[in-house]
């Protein structure tokens, strides 16, 4: 098939975890399929990285997307006038729908697959044998976990922003042919909001993120060690807030059961909250983005993911449990990702929880060893992109047959 492949963040290098999902899944399409890849950037040397995709790809483009705090405050002005969305607004591109229309007049495509609910508003009106709406998450559900653990008045404008989403999600996902989710708990809610806002929900497929879990061997990592390892990026607004929580509400105690403790952040882009950090406490470590954080891996007891807001799958637990790292979560954190606490990782929603399974990792390394054993042999037999990513084929057979039944 001739597939046309919109993304919202260009997938290479495959270091993020939208970068992750994606750049399997194109791997996965370029097996068998002719791929034309469109993604905006945001600077001109991302740009540049996109030739490392020609490979890949039949054709690859890209267009600059201008963001800034003036730009977004107009956007924020607009959209509480217009009564939308911010975040869609946000990434709204006239240069973008000019190159799609002209691309999509010269050629024919079988299938246009929209990556990540910000995509959805350039490919919805495509000409296309079909087009499907990938989501990365429920979208409305992120903002509106982030409200809970906001200040009030910053609540309000979140759960406005959310009720908005909330309503667009729905809406448009329902103007697809075929909706890929990552999760069940991804399904119910945007179900939940279809049922709110009237509309059908197209055919939809629950297909897990992927990583390549088969292509590298586990981490070998030191005995007995002593780090603790929060690796995400550092501009989402969910993994700053739980990286603040759990440095001022749950290291504390892990340093007064186990004396000699670290705790390194490494991600891209951490804000000064974060930085601070470091500068407070001489045991913490704030790097911001490291291309190769084997170091890290190598001493870590445990990688943390205290993720109090989100929705979708945290990659960073896949890529964990590829490179057989023990785990330590929140609920929601590893919210619909196929692991049995105490089997495959620990998990902590209170300071006092969260703690205790860092103590006890650190106390007891052949427990960390057990944990990592086993998910890693999840991560090999059910999220491998080999096996996951063959899956989205299906629903572009549905999605076809249900634009067909549509069209007559």
């Amino acid at each position: 098939m001739r597939i046309l492949l919109l993304t919202q963040i260009l997938p290479f290098p495959p270091d993020s975890g939208p970068k992750v999902k994606t750049y399997h899944l194109l791997q996965s399409l370029a097996r068998h399929h002719e791929v034309t890849l469109v993604s905006l950037v945001r600077s001109e040397a991302e740009a540049q990285r996109a030739t490392a995709l020609r490979g890949l790809c039949a054709e690859v483009h890209t267009v600059l997307l201008k963001r800034s705090r003036l730009r977004d405050l107009g956007y924020l002005i607009t959209s509480s006038l217009a009564g939308d969305s911010f975040l869609m607004r946000r990434d709204a591109s006239p240069e973008l729908h000019a190159l799609l229309a002209d691309l999509t007049r010269r050629q024919s495509f079988d299938i246009i697959h929209a990556d990540q609910l910000n995509m959805a508003q350039f490919a919805v009106d495509l000409p296309a044998g079909a087009r499907v709406l990938d989501e990365h998450n429920a979208v409305w559900t992120i903002v509106q976990r982030m409200a809970e653990h906001s200040s009030p008045a910053r609540r309000l404008g979140l759960e406005i922003e959310a009720r908005r989403l909330r309503r667009y999600e729905a809406r448009i996902c329902a103007r697809f042919d075929g909706l890929l989710v990552v999760s069940e708990p991804d399904r119910a809610f945007l179900q939940l909001a279809a049922d709110e806002a009237g509309v059908t929900l197209p055919p939809t497929e629950v297909i897990p993120i992927a990583v390549d879990a088969q292509g590298h061997p586990p981490v070998a990592r030191t005995p007995n060690p002593q780090l603790i390892l929060s690796m995400a990026t550092m501009f989402w607004p969910p993994n700053v807030d739980g990286v603040l929580w759990f440095a001022r509400e749950v290291y504390p105690l892990v340093q007064r059961a186990v004396p000699g403790v670290r705790f390194a952040v490494v991600g891209a882009r951490p804000p000064q909250s974060v930085r601070r950090l470091a500068e407070e406490d001489a045991s913490i470590e704030v790097t911001g983005y490291v291309e190769d954080p084997q170091p890290f891996l190598t001493q870590t007891a445990a990688l943390i993911v205290p993720v109090r807001a989100g929705g979708g799958m945290r990659v960073k637990i896949l890529e964990a449990l590829a490179r057989g790292l023990p785990i330590v979560s929140t609920t929601i954190g590893y919210e619909g990702i196929a692991l049995t606490p105490g089997t495959h990782l620990l998990v902590g929603d209170t300071p006092e929880t969260f703690a205790q399974a860092l103590i006890t990792l650190l106390s007891n390394p052949v427990q960390g060893a057990a944990l990592a054993q086993a998910g890693r042999q999840v991560a090999e037999e059910v999220y491998d992109w080999r096996v996951v990513n063959p899956r989205v084929e299906a629903l572009y057979e549905a999605a076809l047959t249900q634009a067909t039944v549509g069209r007559r």
